[in-house]
C-alpha cells in the first residue's frame, strides 16, 4: 500500500510553506508514523549533503531531521542553483547536470516529470506519510503547462492541499481568494484547508476574516498561526536573510555579503550567539575582530565585485596588519593565488588572479564533490586556537579542486568523508589568514565557543534545545489537527 500524502502550497514564495511542512513532519513523527518530506523542485543556494553524498535543498534536509528520517535525493529530486538571471545549475537526484538556461530546462520537463513521479513513488513505498511542499504559487497560470512542483504533483500524489498565506505582507484575504479563483475546477477541488500564517497580536481579532474566507471560498480555515520568533532552524534561501545590526557593532564579526552568496545558513548559529554584521563596504568591517569570506556560487564574478567595491584592497590591507580573515569554500578560493576554469564550468574567464593571501590554486572540474565530512582542526589557528583537535562535522559542496603549495600549513585534517575513514590535509593557513573548503564549522558548538573565548564574548544561546519540537508545539496549538488528520486520511 502506498503511503498517505498531504501537500502544503502557498499564495507566494516565503509565506511559510517550508516551516509549516517541517512542523507537520515532527507532529506526525511524534505520533509514531514513518514520515518523509518531498519537494519536487527547489530553487535555492542554500543546499545540503545527504549521508550518501547527494546534494539537496537545505529545507528538505531540515524537514527530514524533523521527521527523524534519513535524508535522501528522492526528497528533493530537482535542485536549481541560480548562477545568472537566466541560468541555473541543475542538480538532478543529487548530482549536477551542469548549467542550463531556462529555455533548455523547460524542454527537459517531460523527462523530469517521469523522474519526479518515480522519486515520489519510492518515498510512498517506504513511508507511512509523505508531506509535500509546493513552490511559489499554484496560480501562476503561465507556468501550468509544464508544472513540476504544485498542482501536477498534488494530482500525481493523490494529495489534498493546504493553502498557506502570509498575513504580515498584507493582502492575505485577496491572496487566498485570488489564488483559488485562478485555479481550474479540478485543482480548486484539491484545496481542502486554508492557513493564515505570521499573525501578530490576538488571533481572536481575525474571527471576521475567517468567517469571510469560509463563506466566500467554501474552504475551511485550518488555523491562524501566530508570528513565531527565531527557533534556530536554518533558513531556506537568501530571501530569508534579514541581517540585524548588532548592539556592539564595533566588535561584530564581519561576513561579506557576496552577490552570489551561497550556504549562508551555516552562519546562523554563530549569529544567534555572537554579534555579526553582513558587510558590502570596506568601512563596515574596518574594526571587526574577524572577517569571514563565505561561499559563493560564482567565484570569479564575486572576485570582480570585491575589486569594484574596494573590498579586495581592504582585505589585503587587513592581512598586512595581521588581522584575522577566514575564507570558506568559494571564499577560500578567492583568497588564493589563482582561479583556473579552462572548460568554462563556472564562468567564461579561463584564468583569474585571486587575492594571493593563501598559497593555493583552484581549478574547476565538471564533477562536483559533495560529501559530509568530519574535520579535525589544527593548532594555532587564528582566533580558534582553543578548538585545536576538535572534530567538527561539516560538508563539502564544490567543483573547484584546490592545490595547496608544498609545506603549506593546513587548517586541519579530514578524518572522515561520507561513512569512510579518511586522513587528508584540509585548508591552508598563512599568518592571520585561513581557509577551508568545508562548510558548517560554526554549526559546531565547540568551534563557536572557541571563537567566543578568543574574542572575549559570553555566548548567549537563544533558541530551544530541540527547535523542531518547539515548532511542532507552536503549530499544533494553532492548527485544527483533527481537520488535518482527515485530509491525511487518519
Amino acid at each position: 500500500m502506498s503511503g498517505r500524502t498531504l501537500m502544503v502550497q502557498g499564495t507566494a514564495s516565503s509565506v511559510g510553506k517550508s516551516l509549516i511542512t517541517t512542523a507537520l513532519c515532527r507532529l506526525y513523527s511524534r505520533r509514531g508514523l514513518r514520515v518523509a518530506p518531498f519537494k519536487s523542485q527547489n530553487m535555492a543556494l542554500n543546499s545540503a549533503v545527504t549521508p550518501d553524498g547527494a546534494e539537496i535543498g537545505r529545507a528538505q534536509l531540515v524537514q527530514a531531521e524533523a521527521a527523524r528520517a534519513v535524508p535522501c535525493a528522492d526528497m528533493n529530486p530537482i535542485l536549481l542553483k541560480p548562477e545568472t538571471p537566466s541560468a541555473s545549475q541543475v542538480v538532478v537526484l543529487g548530482r549536477s547536470r551542469g548549467t542550463m538556461n531556462f529555455r533548455d530546462y523547460h524542454q527537459m520537463k517531460p523527462e523530469l516529470r517521469e523522474l519526479v513521479g518515480a522519486a515520489l513513488d519510492r518515498l510512498r513505498a517506504q513511508y507511512d506519510l509523505v508531506l509535500i511542499e509546493g513552490a511559489g504559487s499554484p496560480a501562476e497560470v503561465n507556468l501550468k503547462e509544464r508544472d513540476l512542483v504544485n498542482m501536477w504533483v498534488a494530482a500525481r500524489a493523490e494529495a489534498k492541499v493546504v493553502l498557506v498565506t502570509d498575513i504580515e505582507r498584507g493582502g492575505a484575504l485577496a491572496a487566498l481568494v485570488g489564488t483559488l479563483a485562478l485555479l481550474e475546477p479540478e485543482e480548486r477541488a484539491r484545496v481542502s484547508a486554508l492557513v493564515v500564517n505570521k499573525f501578530r497580536g490576538d488571533p481572536g481579532l481575525f474571527v471576521d476574516g475567517i468567517r469571510f474566507l469560509e463563506q466566500r471560498t467554501g474552504v475551511p480555515v485550518a488555523g491562524v498561526i501566530p508570528h513565531l520568533g527565531d527557533l534556530g532552524i536554518a533558513s531556506e534561501d537568501s530571501l530569508d536573510l534579514r541581517p540585524q545590526e548588532p548592539s556592539m557593532s564595533d566588535r561584530a564579526i564581519a561576513i561579506l555579503k557576496l552577490p552570489r552568496l551561497s550556504n549562508f545558513d551555516e552562519f546562523e548559529p554563530l549569529a544567534r550567539e555572537l554579534p555579526v554584521r553582513w558587510c558590502t563596504r570596506p568601512a563596515e568591517f574596518e574594526d571587526a575582530p574577524l572577517v569571514i569570506v563565505p561561499g559563493t556560487k560564482c567565484t570569479v564574478d564575486d572576485l570582480g565585485w570585491l575589486h569594484r567595491t574596494g573590498l579586495a584592497e581592504a582585505l589585503l590591507e587587513r592581512a598586512r596588519r595581521g588581522q584575522p580573515i577566514l575564507g570558506i569554500c568559494g571564499g577560500y578560493q578567492l583568497l588564493g593565488r589563482e582561479i583556473l576554469d579552462p572548460e568554462g564550468i563556472e564562468s567564461s574567464v579561463a584564468q583569474a588572479s585571486g587575492l594571493g593571501l593563501l598559497p593555493i590554486v583552484t581549478r574547476f572540474e565538471r564533477e562536483k564533490i559533495t560529501w559530509p565530512v568530519r574535520l579535525r582542526l589544527g593548532s594555532g589557528l587564528p582566533l580558534l586556537d582553543s578548538a585545536a583537535m576538535v572534530e567538527a562535522r561539516g560538508y563539502e559542496i564544490h567543483c573547484g579542486r584546490v592545490s595547496v603549495a608544498p609545506k603549506a600549513r593546513p587548517l586541519g585534517q579530514i578524518v572522515q568523508r561520507g561513512s569512510e575513514p579518511c586522513d587528508a590535509a584540509e585548508g591552508a593557513v598563512a599568518g592571520s589568514v585561513a581557509g577551508t573548503l568545508v562548510h558548517g564549522l560554526f554549526e559546531n558548538a565547540p568551534v563557536r565557543a572557541a571563537l567566543a573565548k578568543a574574542l572575549g564574548y559570553s555566548p548567549t544561546p537563544t533558541h530551544p534545545s530541540d527547535p523542531y519540537d518547539a515548532l511542532a508545539d507552536h503549530l499544533g496549538n494553532a492548527l485544527d489537527l483533527k481537520l488535518i488528520d482527515r485530509l491525511v486520511g487518519l
